[in-house]
């Protein structure tokens, strides 16, 4: 497994970016066990309420995975942010969901993050390809379906916002790359990863949602 130059530390990254942005290729290639992206829609005709609490379990599952990633290799690595609260603004911003849809996610994952079992990584490795560069990997990978695909590419910009949101409020935590060289140098772990000062001030420091009905 390619790693940083230097001593191994406790930490957890995530690596994210738009659909076909290259997250599991990279993840193959450079840093062995990783925890795996969480595909699906969700449990079938399930009420808003009953998807977010799917996706925050979700979430919640995946960072215990990293958890145990860590203890053992010392740095764990996730295909996608165990904190998938991301999507669901992003879809609001593009007035895709409504923003209900949104708050109901924030208010579950707010109940994980104080309770300990769910958290924010130590970096967040962030691959932003252009439009035409991800259109062109959807078409030239015939191994998986990309569902709402067009949806998907719509959200590089609200992930950006996002992302730099979050690194405003946490500066040293996003780096906007995937190394095409492999791991890069990692910052020092956080000392308090299920901060929920942080959740509010990051759902805080966002751009306004639209209000969109659905």
């Amino acid at each position: 497994m390619a790693r940083s130059r230097g001593k191994v530390r406790q930490v957890i990254v995530v690596v994210e970016g738009p659909s076909a942005a290259g997250k599991t290729a990279w993840c193959r290639r450079y840093v062995g066990r990783y925890v795996p992206e969480s595909r699906g829609s969700g449990p079938v005709q399930a009420d808003e309420a009953a998807q977010a609490r799917h996706w925050v379990r979700t979430g919640m599952a995946r960072w215990a995975m990293a958890g145990e990633l860590e203890r053992e290799d010392g740095v764990a690595f996730c295909d996608t942010d165990p904190v998938k609260l991301h999507y669901a603004w992003g879809m609001a911003a593009l007035g895709l969901a409504p923003r209900a849809r949104f708050d109901r996610e924030l208010a579950v994952t707010r109940e994980a993050v104080r309770s300990g079992r769910l958290g924010f990584a130590d970096a967040v490795l962030v691959g932003l390809p252009d439009t035409e560069t991800l259109q062109r990997r959807r078409d030239g990978d015939d191994t998986r379906r990309r569902r709402n695909f067009a949806a998907h590419v719509q959200l590089r910009e609200p992930l950006q916002q996002w992302y730099s949101a979050l690194e405003s409020l946490a500066p040293g935590r996003v780096i906007w790359d995937l190394p095409a060289i492999g791991v890069p140098k990692l910052p020092e772990p956080r000392a308090e990863r299920c901060d929920l000062d942080l959740l509010d001030a990051l759902a805080g420091a966002l751009p306004p949602l639209r209000a969109v009905h659905h």
